[in-house]
């Protein structure tokens, strides 16, 4: 048996705990942002936590600039407009403030202020990424408001093609903030349905990433202990949303899973962003859906290494007890019992089957997906 190899890389300075985010401006300045441009959702733009966020900037002279027009799946247009208002604002740093699709859309747009190339040029594939000029790339520092997507600590964005509607993931390096601060006093106001959504995309990140069957120990064990944290502390925080103990743990675990997906996803994210490109559905709450259904798809690969996660978790019944485990955190969040609860309809089965085996996560998966195969998963699903 020869030794494995294999490329690695690990997060960024996080600054952790309740009220760090009054060291925003500080840290803002450190990477050079004298006149930062604030990237959050719609949703977000309107609430105390954002203003909070603009004060802070506004006291320490940087400005109070923010760019709100960011869709729950962002697009290429979201990321346009916001570059207007980048350049138009002689801007010379992002703060991406809030859940996925604002981290998301903020990196893009530090990522696109003076490239060349198209976005859809520097997707994650291969090298692709070398296409870009790097010294054109903004800097950026990420606070998340919510605890799920872990793009906080990433090198990569999700961008829906408008035009085709198929989820695209735009890589480079120096998209990993340069500072992200996880202060849990942000994600206190999200509504349940947005803590149910985003805890179970961490729990898909750390269980995907867990089952890979791709070499990188770190990412495993990181995997291993980013699911305790959220069986033990997702019902927490949605039974009482002021725990601060137990959202500091679930920022914890979402960062964890991001991380750890460096292993490798599977059939869950690829099943989930064609739902979520073409439908509009939460990507996290999509996740959920489908977990159950991929955890069956892929048992005969992955029947003895969920045993041993059971077994880690204090979960008896391996496999079977696992799964029940899952189904009900499902039943405990109110997720959606099937696909066809989120609206989804059969006749679009196949395009969404072509979609999925066109997505990069299903590379990842522990059982090759095929056309027949993910059609018949998808139908489960239903």
């Amino acid at each position: 048996m020869t030794a494995p190899t294999a490329n690695w890389s690990y997060p960024t300075a996080v600054k952790f705990g309740p009220g760090r985010i009054r060291e925003l401006a500080d840290h803002c300045k450190a990477v050079g942002m004298k006149k930062p441009l604030l990237v959050t959702d719609k949703a977000l733009a309107a609430l105390p936590i954002t203003a909070q966020a603009l004060d802070i900037l506004d006291a320490a002279g940087l400005g109070r600039a923010v760019f709100s027009e960011v869709d729950p799946n962002p697009n290429e247009m979201n990321m346009e407009a916001g570059l207007k208002v980048y350049r138009a604002g002689g801007h010379d740093g992002v703060v991406c403030f809030g859940g996925g699709s604002a981290l998301d859309l903020g990196k893009m747009v530090a990522l696109m202020v003076d490239q060349k190339v198209s976005v859809w040029e520097l997707e994650d594939i291969g090298d692709w990424w070398t296409r870009a000029n790097p010294a054109t790339i903004a800097p950026i520092i990420a606070v998340p408001t919510t605890a799920g997507t872990g793009s906080e600590v990433g090198r990569a964005g999700v961008l829906t093609n408008s035009a085709t509607h198929k989820k695209k993931i735009i890589f480079h390096p120096k998209l990993l903030p340069a500072v992200t601060i996880c202060d849990p006093e942000l994600t206190v106001g999200m509504p349940k349905f947005i803590t149910a959504g985003t805890g179970m995309d961490a729990l898909a990140h750390c269980l995907e990433a867990y089952s890979s069957p791709f070499y990188h120990p770190m990412s495993q064990g990181i995997a291993l202990e980013g699911m305790r944290l959220v069986f033990e502390n997702l019902p927490k925080v949605y039974a009482n949303p002021t725990d601060l103990e137990a959202r500091a743990h679930m920022m914890s675990a979402a960062a964890m899973g991001a991380v750890a997906f460096q292993k490798g996803l599977g059939a869950i994210h690829s099943l989930s962003h064609p739902v979520g490109a073409v439908y509009g559905t939460h990507h996290g709450t999509t996740n959920a859906v489908v977990m159950p259904m991929v955890l069956d798809f892929n048992r005969h690969a992955i029947d003895g290494r969920i045993e041993q996660a059971a077994a880690y978790l204090g979960i008896k019944g391996g496999f079977d007890g696992f799964r029940a485990q899952v189904m009900d955190l499902r039943s405990e969040l109110s997720i959606p019992e099937n696909l066809t609860a989120m609206g989804v309809e059969a006749s679009r089965l196949d395009e969404l089957t072509e979609m999925a085996l066109e997505d990069p996560s299903c590379g990842g998966n522990p059982v090759e997906m095929t056309r027949d195969n993910t059609r018949a998963l998808y139908q489960a699903c239903m």
